[in-house]
């Protein structure tokens, strides 16, 4: 321990001078403000960012109520891809590692044990050449193949992390579609945000993106993975564990020159959480999960699939692809949770309703994700002992050592390079 009583003395005694500034009754009470006179529909100047789909209203479920209810879905499928992040090595070459798994509630053994891999690889060595062909292994369960990324000067970490990420995921999600009969639960967006938000995040990677097929065609991979999923009217969700959309934070604080919260989560949070001020501060009420009504996205990233963009054909209508979201608390945890889903799979007031009760039940139950999510995410991890191992692997295969730095050394490679 390197903090003596005096020093967390000292560092109380400064936040102290902060509290005071803080008034949590403002902020819940402009938070009501904004949820009951801003978003029905919110605008960014003329254009509406946020509409309810149905009637805006804030709802509530008795947690053992929910975890009783019967499923609404027999069976659940759950996606989730993971790597080792970005690994650089003195030959000047950048990699990361991503493997993809699909899981399936009930159990599936043979599904479980299928994985798509993806090494993407980045070389400042213009004569580097790497095969694109699909390899089989493990008599067929997995796949695996090399991804050369293009040339990037500053943002080789992204780009080689988020290319080998998206692709495994998709990949293994088009490989095993056909064995999902009634809902797919994806352990995130359920577009490939983090290529999306290139247009927007860094002027390399907008250059990158609509000069590069290989961004592109992921983007459009994740396009007919949805298409496939909705001609067969099997239902495809998003859940996002960690939200970090700002959209409707950002557009109030342009439009109200303020806005409390670090994100729509927070915002949301103080919308869902139900309570109430007694002597000693706010009681929480612990024994609902409250959650919104679903609503339309139009941010930038969620709504570049719907305008077309990044040269994709749309074989259904521009609405069906717009990402439609509701928002769940759970105040055992305080965790708020974002579900997604294409509008052509919410449109429907039933099949919404029972997406909505399916995901309230598995929160009750497990006090966190789905099971389909939780398991997805469980199968596609890769341990910091296999990382490790698979950076010794990599280092005998590409005769380099690891490219490291006082950091590394310190606490371990790879302990500055989570994303």
């Amino acid at each position: 321990m390197t903090l003596d009583p005096v020093h967390f003395r000292a560092l109380t005694r400064l936040a102290g001078r902060v509290s005071p500034a803080v008034d949590e009754r403002e902020h819940r009470d402009f938070a009501r403000t904004v949820w009951e006179e801003f978003l029905d529909p919110l605008y960014d100047g003329s254009r509406e960012v946020v509409e309810p789909l149905d009637a805006q209203r804030r709802r509530k479920v008795d947690i053992e109520d929910a975890a009783l209810q019967e499923d609404h879905y027999p069976t659940q499928h759950g996606l989730d891809s993971g790597t080792i992040n970005p690994t650089t090595f003195k030959n000047g070459l950048v990699v990361d590692v991503a493997q993809a798994a699909m899981s399936a509630v009930p159990s599936d053994l043979d599904l479980h044990r299928a994985r798509t891999m993806v090494t993407a690889v980045h070389s400042s060595d213009v004569a580097v050449t790497l095969s694109d062909d699909w390899e089989m292994e493990d008599e067929g369960y997995v796949q695996s193949r090399l991804l050369h990324v293009p040339m990037v000067d500053r943002s080789v970490t992204p780009v080689v992390h988020e290319l080998a990420l998206y692709l495994a995921e998709v990949e293994h999600a088009t490989k095993q579609a056909e064995l999902v009969d009634d809902l797919l639960v994806m352990d995130g967006p359920i577009y490939p945000k983090g290529l999306l938000t290139w247009e927007n995040r860094d002027a390399e990677l907008a250059e990158l993106l609509a000069g590069e097929q290989t961004p592109r065609r992921i983007i459009e991979r994740y396009v007919r993975l949805v298409e496939r999923f909705l001609d067969a009217e099997v239902p495809v969700v998003g859940f996002v564990k960690t939200p970090v959309t700002g959209l409707i934070t950002r557009t109030i604080r342009e439009r109200e020159g303020q806005a409390p919260w670090v994100n729509d989560a927070a915002f949301f949070s103080k919308v869902l959480e139900r309570g109430a001020y007694e002597d000693d501060g706010w009681r929480r009420d612990g024994n609902s999960l409250t959650f919104t009504n679903w609503f339309v996205s139009r941010g930038r990233a969620d709504h570049a699939i719907p305008e077309g963009r990044h040269d994709i054909t749309l074989e259904r209508p521009p609405e069906d692809y717009e990402v439609t979201f509701c928002m769940v608390y759970d105040p055992r945890t305080d965790t708020v949770y974002r579900v997604e889903a294409p509008r052509a799979v919410t449109r429907d007031e039933e099949r919404r309703e029972a997406i909505t009760m399916q995901v309230l039940k598995d929160v009750a139950v497990e006090r966190g994700p789905p099971p389909a999510v939780a398991k997805a995410d469980s199968l596609a991890s890769i341990s910091r002992k296999e990382t490790a191992a698979l950076r010794r692997a990599l280092e005998g295969a590409f005769g380099s050592e690891l490219d490291t730095t006082y950091d590394d050394d310190r606490w371990g490679v790879g302990a500055s390079l989570d994303l």
